[in-house]
């Protein structure tokens, strides 16, 4: 972000519909160069839970970014945010945030299952979008959620954190400019403090969809190649209880092997329980070097004594302590984007890669044998009124596992993909 961008002031807009309501105006911030002609994204937030909360005080700190209005179901919640970060106003309804007749761009920052439809409805408003991962909660959707932006010419970012977390931005910034040379292996491991409660996981998609979709979509940033099959693993170790789950849902533990199309490989683990605390780490071994990250601390304090040396305190045990760098680094990013015209530093078909790649995953450790993801591509079937999950034949399956570039593949199957809905980039690299 330009460091010479102009501080604004949050000033109320203009009342536009009986559930909405005003809040006094922000205090004056005053302009450090004065840049009249200088471009503010008005920015309206979904949700006002723990995640819409890190974002609305991220483009609080944007100098060139306003919010103009917020919404939550629980309107009290809206209510305490807006006037916690001097938003304007404030509703109960998402429908508000997204025809606000000032609103730019639109973060989605609710639960899962509103996430497609509220897309739509912002790509229909002409709204560009900001939307916390998944897009959807099925592939089907996924698609037509995308397809849905690139007809309205609206951006879409999906929001994957971690590509924005200063020790992976620094690993990815060491490949690209070359200090570790051609990449050789990527390793990844994510282990959380402790399992999520069992109503949770029921229903949440599984250990690939809700969890190592990170690490997919890391792996495949990292080694700037795309994907062509996967092997996975899946046990319970900790929790017994969501054995009696179906799928991926009854896995704690995973292991998982990506083969990239430039003949590499990626190895991630993955375990809902790390008694320690977060331990998300990664490895990049390179022809000229090797470069790995550690684990994020409170402080950088080392206690020596006669049994012990080491950190001081365990390592952070709470997501958003973990990630409120990298929460804040994607909201900067999009923002950029939007004032300076640049593409969506992490979009709509990066999401929808990642789902791929978790979906086949999870195909994978069930079957026990490789699956490449042009097998999920495949499957998926689009035409004018929408998309669809099609069981392969024997014959279309073999075709489809023949494929090692499932990016074709996915172009193959969608109808009218580059006259329209703008197919023909989603996967250029």
């Amino acid at each position: 972000m330009n460091a010479l961008l102009a501080a604004l002031v949050c000033v109320a807009a203009s009342a536009f519909g009986p559930s909405s309501k005003r809040l006094p105006s922000a205090p004056v911030r005053a302009a450090a160069y004065g840049s009249p002609e200088m471009k503010v994204v008005n920015v309206g937030v979904i949700g006002a839970g723990r995640i819409g909360l890190v974002h609305l005080e991220a483009i609080a700190q944007c100098q060139d970014a306003k919010c103009l209005i917020i919404s939550n179901p629980t309107v009290s919640k809206a209510e305490a945010a807006a006037k916690q970060y001097y938003v304007p106003e404030f509703s109960a309804d998402a429908d508000d945030v997204i025809n606000h007749p000032d609103v730019d761009a639109v973060w989605i920052c609710s639960p899962s299952s509103f996430h497609a439809d509220q897309i739509m409805k912002a790509a229909a408003a002409g709204k560009s979008i900001f939307c916390e991962k998944p897009i959807a909660t099925d592939l089907p959707e996924t698609i037509v959620a995308i397809n849905k932006c690139e007809e309205a010419g609206v951006k879409l970012m999906t929001a994957l954190q971690r590509r924005f977390d200063p020790n992976f931005a620094r690993v990815k910034e060491a490949i690209t400019k070359g200090e570790v040379g051609e990449p050789i292996v990527v390793k990844l491991c994510s282990r959380d403090p402790s399992p999520p409660p069992f109503e949770y996981v029921k229903g949440g998609g599984g250990i690939f969809k809700d969890m190592a979709v990170h690490d997919l979509d890391m792996s495949r940033h990292l080694m700037g190649s795309e994907p062509i099959e996967i092997l996975a693993s899946g046990s319970c170790h900790i929790d017994k209880q969501i054995t009696e789950l179906e799928g991926a849902e009854a896995y704690d533990t995973a292991n998982i092997i990506v083969r990239y199309a430039n003949g590499k490989e990626a190895i991630i683990d993955v375990c809902r329980q790390a008694p320690y605390g977060y331990d998300q780490r990664a490895e990049v071994l390179g022809t000229k070097a090797m470069m790995q990250t550690d684990n994020m601390y409170p402080n950088t304090a080392r206690l020596y004594a006669a049994d012990f040396t080491g950190n001081a305190d365990l390592p952070y045990d709470f997501f958003m302590s973990r990630y409120k760098e990298a929460y804040k680094q994607e909201t900067l990013a999009f923002i950029d984007a939007l004032v300076n015209d640049k593409p969506s530093p992490c979009s709509g078909e990066d999401g929808l890669i990642a789902l791929i790649m978790s979906i086949a995953a999870g195909i994978s450790a069930e079957e026990q044998r490789w699956v490449k993801f042009s097998e999920v591509a495949a499957s998926v079937k689009c035409d004018e009124d929408g998309c669809m999950i099609v069981d392969l034949d024997e014959d279309a399956l073999k075709e489809a596992q023949q494929k090692d570039e499932f990016v074709d593949k996915v172009k193959e199957v969608l109808p009218n993909k580059e006259e329209k809905s703008g197919w023909r980039k989603v996967f250029s690299r």
